[in-house]
Order: structure tokens, then sequence, then C-alpha cells
């Protein structure tokens, strides 16, 4: 898929899913992760099942008969406002994008709850006191609840590594030393 079209898919899925929690908000008694866990059930029987994927997929059978395979598989299983979400995604032929739309709504609610998602590399295994450390600074610095994805990767030498909501901050050793070469060569 190329990068324009997944950008798009991306950005309708953040309307949909925009929308779905507004919906959601209105009803102050409605659990939005109980939602979310419907989203991903959907998400994951489409993606499981080969003979569903091929009807929801398939721009050759009618939305009325996509309604009616909805309506036998999901009207009793999710909650109503999803199932009602999900006509209207199909009415609007864009039930395709289900998991998509489940990642969007799933970063709607993180940052609802002032969470945000972070990955650290480091050039070796952490100990745990150092990772509740450094979780610690990067919730001060950035005023949220903070949940980290930890990784290796030997081939930054040392430092870190943060990607934080697609912007990377490069503070290993690696990246230092590629900048001082930048600088030498230039002169």
């Amino acid at each position: 898929m190329g990068t324009s079209v997944k950008q798009n898919y991306e950005l309708t899925a953040k309307r949909w899913a925009r929308a779905l929690m507004e919906l959601a908000s209105e009803n102050e008694g409605m659990s939005k992760e109980d939602i979310l866990d419907d989203l991903r059930e959907v998400a994951e029987n489409i993606e499981k099942s080969t003979d569903l994927s091929g009807v929801i997929n398939n721009p050759s059978i009618s939305t009325e008969e996509k309604q009616i395979v909805i309506c036998r598989l999901f009207q009793n299983k999710v909650m109503p406002i999803v199932y009602n979400f999900l006509i209207a995604l199909n009415l609007k032929k864009r039930l395709p994008i289900i998991g998509t739309i489940a990642d969007e709504f799933q970063k709607e609610l993180e940052d609802a709850k002032n969470i945000v998602r972070v990955d650290v590399t480091s050039a070796i295994e952490l100990n745990d006191d150092k990772k509740r450390e450094i979780r610690n600074k990067i919730a001060e610095k950035l005023h949220k609840d903070v949940i980290v994805n930890w990784g290796v990767n030997s081939d930054i030498i040392a430092g870190l590594v943060f990607n934080i909501d697609e912007t990377i901050i490069d503070n290993s050793i690696r990246h230092k030393l590629e900048n001082l070469s930048k600088s030498i060569m230039k002169g």
C-alpha cells in the first residue's frame, strides 16, 4: 500500500474514531474501553476469517448483502453503539478499515485519559529501576501518563532513542558519531 493511500486511510479512520468517541461521550455511563474491545473483536473476526474478509472487502457484494452478514454476526454480540457504527461504516463503504479505526479510537481514548505511548530503544537491556526512572522523567517532561514500549538495539552503541507520536529523539552515540562525521566532511 502506498504511503499516501495509507495516510488517507489513517485520516479517514481518525475522523470515524473521533465521531464515535464524541457519540460515546454523550452518554456518561458508557464504557469507552468496552467500545474499544468490541471494535477490536470485530476487526479480529474479519481479519481471521477469510470468508468474512472476502465478503467485507469485495466491492461486487452489495451493501445490503453485507448488512445481512453484519446483522447475523454482530447484532447481539457487540454493544448497540458499536453495532450501529458498523451499519454506518457499511453504508459508507468504510467497513474494510475497521482495524485502523479501532487503532485510532484507542489513540483518542488514551488522549482523553492524558496517556501517551513512547517507544524507548537502548543499546542494552535496562533493569527495572532504570526503566522506572526513565519512564518517570518522560512523564514529568510531557505532563502525561506514559506507557513505554522498551526495545534493545545494540547498533545504537549507547544512549537512548525515543519515539513519541512519530517524533524521533535520537540521543544515541551512533547518531552523535554520524553527526560528527557529517560536520567533519563539510568542513
